[in-house]
C-alpha cells in the first residue's frame, strides 16, 4: 500500500476514535430520559458494556494503524481510565447522574469483551 494512503486510512481511524470519544462523553454527561428498554432489569450494565466494548475497537482500530507496540495493552488501557473518568465526571459535575461502581465494572467487562474478540480476530488472521 502506498504511503499516502497508509496516512488516509491512519487519518481517518484517529478521527472515527475522537468522535466516538466526544459522541460517548456527551451521552454519559446528559440527562437521558429514556433509553430503549432491552428486557432485563440490567439494561444500563449492557450498554455500558456495549459502550466500551466498541470504544476499545474503536482505538485499537486506530493503534493498528500506527507503528506503536502493544496496541490491545495502549486501547484496553485508555477505554479503562475514560471509564472511570466519565463515572468520576457523573458524580462531580451532574445532579441527575451518580458515580457508580457498577457501570465502572461493566465498562471493564466491555473492554475485557474486546480485548478477548480482538485476540481472537488475531488468532485467526494469523492462520
Amino acid at each position: 500500500m502506498p504511503i499516502r494512503n497508509w496516512w488516509v486510512l491512519k487519518s481517518w481511524a484517529l478521527i472515527l476514535a475522537i468522535v466516538y470519544t466526544f459522541f460517548l462523553t456527551i451521552l454519559s454527561l446528559i440527562s437521558i430520559k429514556k433509553i430503549p428498554n432491552l428486557g432485563s432489569s440490567f439494561d444500563d450494565k449492557i450498554y455500558h458494556l456495549g459502550a466500551y466494548a466498541l470504544f476499545t475497537l474503536v482505538w485499537y482500530n486506530y493503534f493498528v494503524k500506527t507503528s506503536s507496540g502493544f496496541k490491545v495493552l495502549f486501547s484496553a488501557g485508555i477505554a479503562l481510565a475514560y471509564g472511570i473518568i466519565v463515572e468520576v465526571l457523573q458524580g462531580v459535575f451532574t445532579s441527575y447522574r451518580t458515580l457508580d461502581a457498577a457501570d465502572i465494572l461493566a465498562n471493564g467487562f466491555g473492554v475485557l469483551f474486546a480485548v478477548i474478540l480482538i485476540i481472537i480476530y488475531r488468532k485467526i488472521k494469523l492462520k
